[in-house]
């Protein structure tokens, strides 16, 4: 096929020999298949932020480093320059979390390098080596989703244990290599720590993946794994090894208005008693 614009330059570096075809077009970027040398590979162009349709990309920013204050301040006031920080600043969290997360042991597709808004990177494939397909496309057996369930589930601990919440996770992020579920794009990935909507991010991502393979095995729509998770992680207790129940007792605890009003009265009323008492000695 013709050679994208996008792409181009990665030829021209001699990173990609041909372009095979597009594998899909998505919300945030456009996705083709490449020939490296003497292996096949994925290129994720993004799209301009004008083109875009991902919504809601200053939630998901919030607690980003940059790189110098210089760049935060054309991005906080919108400038042309700042613009253009703000879009690499998104297309590099996809790689740093790649990284990241390939570190960690979280099954993710490898990243090779990031030039231009195009990212090279692994092309995950089938049993078949084929293109694997998407988890929302996969039916499966009860016990195989027990089996995928549980690998996501030790996939997203893995990725909260080194700070990272996916915050779009659900079964079509998701795809099926020969070993198991992969989680694919991650360009509004959020810091755990520093973005204070990353808890909410991380219980809707879990719902989702909890969501979908409770169609095939409904006793684990009775989990509760998000919230357990994150409070695990709030008190410091998560580690990749941590033992989970998918169980969650809620703050059930009420304040006790009456007795609080009645004590709130019986404080006033001694202070009056005092101040009375001191009026009278006064006297």
């Amino acid at each position: 096929m013709k050679i994208p614009n996008r792409i181009q330059p990665l030829v021209d570096d001699g990173l990609i020999d041909n372009v095979v075809r597009r594998l899909k077009s998505g919300k945030e970027a456009d996705v083709y298949t490449v020939i490296c040398g003497e292996e096949i590979r994925c290129a994720k162009v993004y799209k301009e932020v004008t083109q875009r349709s991902f919504k809601q990309a200053v939630q998901y920013q919030e607690g980003r480093k940059v790189r110098n204050s210089r760049n935060a301040r054309a991005m906080e006031k919108g400038s042309k320059f700042g613009r253009k920080q703000q879009e690499e600043s998104w297309q590099t969290a996809e790689v740093d979390a790649l990284f990241r997360l390939a570190d960690a042991g979280v099954r993710v597709p490898q990243p090779y390098i990031c030039l231009d808004g195009v990212l090279l990177m692994e092309l995950i494939t089938d049993a078949d080596g084929l293109v694997a397909p998407r988890l929302s496309d996969v039916i499966l057996t009860e016990e195989e989703a027990i089996v995928g369930f549980d690998t996501m589930i030790r996939n997203i601990v893995r990725m909260l244990c080194v700070g990272i919440v996916h915050g779009d996770l659900s079964e079509f992020n998701v795809l099926m290599d020969a070993e198991g579920p992969v989680i694919i794009d991650l360009p509004q990935a959020v810091d755990a720590a520093a973005n204070n909507h990353a808890g909410k991010m991380f219980e809707r991502d879990v719902n989702n993946i909890t969501g979908y393979y409770g169609q095939f095995a409904p006793k684990l729509l009775e989990t509760r794994y998000g919230k357990e998770i994150w409070a695990l992680y709030e008190d410091g207790k998560l580690t990749p090894e941590t033992i989970l129940t998918g169980k969650f007792a809620e703050e059930t605890h009420k304040a006790d208005v009456d007795s609080l009003l009645d004590e709130i009265i019986a404080a006033e009323n001694e202070y009056y008693d005092r101040q009375r008492a001191l009026k009278e000695r006064d006297l």
